[in-house]
């Protein structure tokens, strides 16, 4: 989920330089301490306000749960929340105050890339681990090719999700010809657009046309009519949900009867909202997990015990960063924010809310990707896909 754009990045960019050499070595709680620090990071109030506070519950979930069990070797760990106000130099902004002020010993956040990125290069002159629970984008973890020492993430990246649908089409779908239509205006959609592609038609298949859009359109009748005369077996579109649901329903309204697929970008109710129940039956889309799952279940009862309401997909990535930090803390035996990344670059089969992760080279976590098809106004379980080994 890429929800933040590259020019954010240059708002916090003046804010970082003049904040981030001043703080280093500022990080950390105390040796005596009985408490290990931790920042939290998010988008509290501001546009993307419900990504931030839905990752902090599960967060917060996690955090609870170890220490209502007492702690991490006996101590407390305690939640450190800033406010970035949704804006990529506020991110910088409050990873300054959670370094120089509050003495946290790592970072979970922000949810939005963008934001991460703003903060990537405070925490990294002041030796603070980042946890990014939502920041899908490979830039997040990797700059110039090269991997970010003390950046790491919870979730897959955004290729993994063109990767797992491309072979769902082909081998679950038998899907032989595909078009794609994707949003010009961000770079999530046209990299996913990109990634599917190749690995489609490296499975045999082939893509016999593609097309864009741009966000905020409301008439795609035109550009669909035309990928209609394709006669593709599937239709490839992956954006963001209000244009889905519209793109879906023109769609539907023109008889093209494919099977529409898609990416986490639908990973919203008002998907169905916009589309209607009918109109989406036949579509399939790859997310970070499914509530049914009974692998899961644990953790979605325990959400569901604590906020009286089921988890969002947020929610779940945000609990997977506090299983992943607290195993870190247990396993670095301390609140040395050095033992602790290191801790975190070496996780292995750990058992999270959505399944099993594997830290990669590149600070991304190895994990399935869940596929999810619209069925009669429910969404149904039917496929786990793991990335293949590189």
């Amino acid at each position: 989920m890429k929800f933040g754009k590259k020019s954010l990045r240059l708002a916090a960019l003046a804010a970082t330089l003049l904040v981030g050499g001043a703080l280093a070595g500022c990080g950390g709680s105390g040796a005596d301490s009985n408490e290990i620090k931790v920042g939290a990071n998010f988008e509290m109030t501001g546009n993307v306000a419900n990504y931030g506070s839905a990752t902090l519950d599960g967060l917060k979930l996690a955090i609870d749960e170890v220490n209502e069990a007492g702690g991490v070797d006996g101590k407390k760990i305690t939640l450190v929340t800033a406010d970035n106000k949704s804006e990529a130099s506020e991110a910088v902004n409050a990873a300054t105050k959670l370094i120089s002020d509050d003495k946290v010993s790592v970072i979970v956040g922000p949810a939005v890339t963008a934001n991460v990125i703003a903060e990537s290069q405070v925490a990294t002159d002041n030796k603070v681990p980042v946890i990014a629970p939502d920041g899908t984008s490979p830039d997040v973890t990797v700059e110039n090719g090269k991997t970010k020492p003390f950046i790491f993430r919870s979730c897959f990246i955004d290729p993994q999700q063109g990767t797992v649908m491309a072979k769902f089409a082909s081998e679950n779908l038998k899907a032989k010809t595909a078009v794609i239509y994707v949003d010009n205006s961000t770079d999530y959609s046209k990299s996913l657009g990109k990634v599917f592609k190749e690995k489609f038609e490296a499975a045999g298949g082939k893509v016999v046309m593609e097309e864009a859009f741009l966000a905020k359109d409301q008439d795609f009748k035109a550009t669909l009519t035309k990928l209609k005369t394709a006669n593709a077996d599937i239709l490839f579109v992956p954006a963001y949900y209000e244009e889905v649901g519209k793109i879906v329903k023109q769609a539907r309204e023109l008889g093209m009867t494919m099977p529409i697929l898609g990416t986490d970008g639908w990973d919203d109710p008002k998907v169905a909202d916009i589309a209607g129940a009918d109109a989406l039956n036949n579509t399939f889309f790859s997310t970070h997990y499914s509530d049914k799952d009974e692998e899961v279940k644990g953790f979605v009862d325990a959400f569901h015990q604590k906020y009286g309401h089921a988890p969002n997909v947020f929610a779940a990535l945000g609990y997977d960063a506090g299983k992943m930090l607290i195993d870190a803390i247990r396993r670095a035996g301390s609140a040395d924010p050095e033992k602790i990344r290191q801790a975190i670059e070496d996780t292995k089969d750990l058992k999270v809310g959505t399944g099993t992760i594997t830290m990669d080279k590149n600070h991304n976590p190895i994990k399935q990707a869940v596929i999810l098809e619209n069925k009669g106004g429910d969404r149904v379980m039917v496929a786990k896909i793991m990335p293949d080994a590189e």
